[in-house]
């Protein structure tokens, strides 16, 4: 219990750290208590005439009104549930550590996938068994579930994580290929530049993009390796290899990094999320560095007919190394020991199994679902993916594999490197204790 409660508190120290595959922004709390209407029960297996509050504690801002949604459509199921949604970012972590201290653990609450499905097990319903877990893709329901195997998690959306392209500004610098290669990069870096174009937009005041872009490295390192990226980040948490012993990882990542730097907008420890989706949608830049699908709304917000492209990183010599990775990196959980546990199950099977939650995801969240047989929404990247995964694989969403205590010092220690505050071997050195140190919640 001591160790778990060790790496409870680890986790919870990050601030805003659980949004760090969502790319949202907005720094203020909201909180909605839904009114009562009156209604069908489509979904009777609890009392249906006796009052129940789920209280649901989340740090997602950018989804407020598609969770308003949601919560409006099942009061018409269920008139006798009221959800209460309350909703932080910047200090959620922070938060949510003090009302599971306090033992006011929100029925509902939010928490990064993968490892930190461990981290807050103790905590977690077991869903195993639910309609809600049969209903989630293969990929996405490992992604929910710990270490011995129980669905102990949600998943918020589906997630796409790439390197997007101005289509336009490629075709004017003449590039008629998308980079695969580190080759292939280089040479587009010439065009572009020699058009007067800048290639890279990034984002490097923010943490969390770091890691982002270092699972496109790992993966491949993990198959030079002849394993999988589960197994060889376990080796980097046990101690038992390093990032010099994969030269994808010391020499590719690093020189990747350098030459987006180089080739990037100015002041990169200046330029956070809004910044870098603001320079690429205005034209400004050719490649947008760190981030993934929740990106494609505020892009053609700007830019209603912005082309957008969708490839995989160039991260090494073999073209076949160069994969857009699919999954889910965010998860709900409900509260075990919540006085309405099951109600709280029965309003989440609802949403993930009926004909209204299969569309929700695509026509109100306008996110990649993460369940099956669901139309996906109707915006270009999610097309794009599909196309792409018809005859490519995706790869290993490998940032699951450790916890966001450490994906944060990684962040910090990229930033010193680029910042000039560290060298490239001091900055591995550190990175390497930091993935002992914090890398599992086991």
């Amino acid at each position: 219990m001591l160790k778990r409660f060790m790496g409870l508190s680890a986790s919870l120290l990050l601030v805003g750290g659980l949004l760090a595959g969502c790319g949202g922004n907005n720094n203020n709390a909201a909180t909605n208590n839904t009114a009562g209407t009156n209604g069908t029960d489509n979904a009777a297996t609890t009392d249906s005439s006796k009052p129940v509050t789920i209280n649901m504690f989340t740090a997602s801002p950018e989804y407020t009104d598609a969770f308003n949604a949601y919560i409006a459509e099942y009061k018409k199921v269920k008139p006798n549930v009221t959800i209460n949604l309350e909703i932080m970012q910047a200090d959620y972590n922070t938060v949510l550590k003090s009302k599971i201290a306090a033992g006011s653990t929100p029925d509902v609450f939010q928490t990064t996938a993968g490892g930190d499905i461990d981290t807050f097990a103790e905590y977690s319903a077991d869903l195993t068994n639910e309609p809600l877990a049969a209903a989630m893709t293969d990929a996405v329901r490992s992604n929910m579930s710990s270490t011995d195997g129980k669905v102990l998690g949600l998943p918020v959306k589906g997630n796409l994580f790439v390197l997007m392209y101005n289509k336009k500004l490629l075709s004017d610098a003449g590039i008629t290929e998308i980079p695969k290669t580190t080759a292939q990069l280089d040479d587009a870096i010439t065009k572009l530049e020699a058009k007067g174009i800048t290639p890279f937009a990034n984002a490097y005041k923010e943490w969390w993009v770091w890691k982002h872009i270092f699972q496109h490295f790992v993966d491949a390192a993990a198959i030079d390796a002849g394993t999988d990226a589960k197994t060889l980040v376990a080796d980097f948490i046990a101690g038992k290899t390093t990032i010099k012993d994969h030269p994808v990882l010391y020499n590719n990542f690093f020189n990747y990094i350098d030459t987006t730097v180089k080739h990037g907008t100015d002041k990169p420890l200046e330029r956070d999320s809004n910044a870098q989706v603001s320079d690429f949608a205005l034209g400004k830049t050719a490649f947008m560095n760190g981030k993934g699908a929740w990106d494609e709304e505020a892009i053609k917000k700007i830019t209603p007919d912005f082309d957008l492209g969708i490839a995989g990183y160039p991260v090494s010599d073999k073209a076949e190394q160069s994969q857009i990775i699919t999954g889910a990196d965010q998860a709900l959980r409900i509260n075990k020991d919540s006085a309405v546990v099951k109600e709280t199950i029965e309003f989440f099977n609802w949403l993930y199994t009926s004909e209204y939650g299969k569309n929700w995801f695509s026509t109100v969240a306008k996110v990649i679902p993460p369940i099956k047989d669901a139309p996906m929404p109707d915006l270009q990247m999610p097309k794009e993916m599909e196309e792409i995964l018809k005859t490519e694989k995706s790869g290993d969403l490998s940032v699951n594999y450790s916890l966001d205590t450490f994906h944060q010092k990684f962040g910090e220690l990229m930033q010193a490197y680029i910042g000039g505050s560290k060298t490239k071997d001091q900055a591995i050195n550190e990175i390497q204790k930091a993935w002992i140190q914090f890398g599992s919640a086991q």
